[in-house]
């Protein structure tokens, strides 16, 4: 609840290569989808199921593109999966603090992500995610957490979608 007394929704921290771009080998092709940057300007375009979308906003969280793509996220990801424009984590210059995360196991996301939740609830998905992250995040957030790292040759799955839809219903009004 917040100061008003209305529930927040927990954040979902999207990232796109891994997640929403698979690596895996030759997998679905989505040549045809909402609107969006063509297919031709990135290839990897191809590999982003036009469905996710609406099953991401069915989740009930608040969605935050976390990912690199910053702005073009909006622009070329968001309306392929028929999503409207997202919040984007605006990520720091490199820093010597980021350094030591990186060299002690942890993504360079983890602090700025944590950061920018601000205490709320939050998933967060992405290819990437470490022991290191999910115990730097428990010290370091005081709400709840779920990093949920997803397989980048398949990306996100219909089970992966299941873990992030029970964890924020067992949120309840706790969020």
């Amino acid at each position: 609840m917040n100061a008003e007394g209305r529930s927040v929704r927990p954040l979902l921290f999207l990232d796109v290569d891994g997640p929403l771009i698979p690596f895996g080998g030759p997998g679905p092709s989505y040549s045809v989808g909402p609107e969006g940057a063509p297919v031709e300007a990135n290839p990897l375009l191809a590999r982003v199921d036009p469905a996710v979308g609406r099953r991401l906003a069915a989740l009930g969280y608040e969605l935050v593109w976390a990912t690199t793509w910053g702005e073009e996220a909006n622009e070329c990801i968001a309306p392929r999966i028929g999503l409207p424009p997202l919040r984007v984590i605006p990520w720091p210059e490199p820093s010597e603090v980021e350094e030591r995360d990186v060299l002690a196991g942890r993504h360079w996301k983890t602090r700025p992500i944590v950061a920018w939740a601000a205490g709320r609830a939050f998933a967060w998905v992405d290819d990437e995610i470490t022991r290191a992250d999910r115990a730097w995040v428990a010290a370091h957030h005081q709400g709840p957490a779920l990093l949920h790292q997803i397989n980048p040759r398949v990306g996100l799955t219909a089970d992966d979608l299941d873990v992030l839809a029970a964890w924020t219903e067992a949120l309840g009004d706790t969020a």
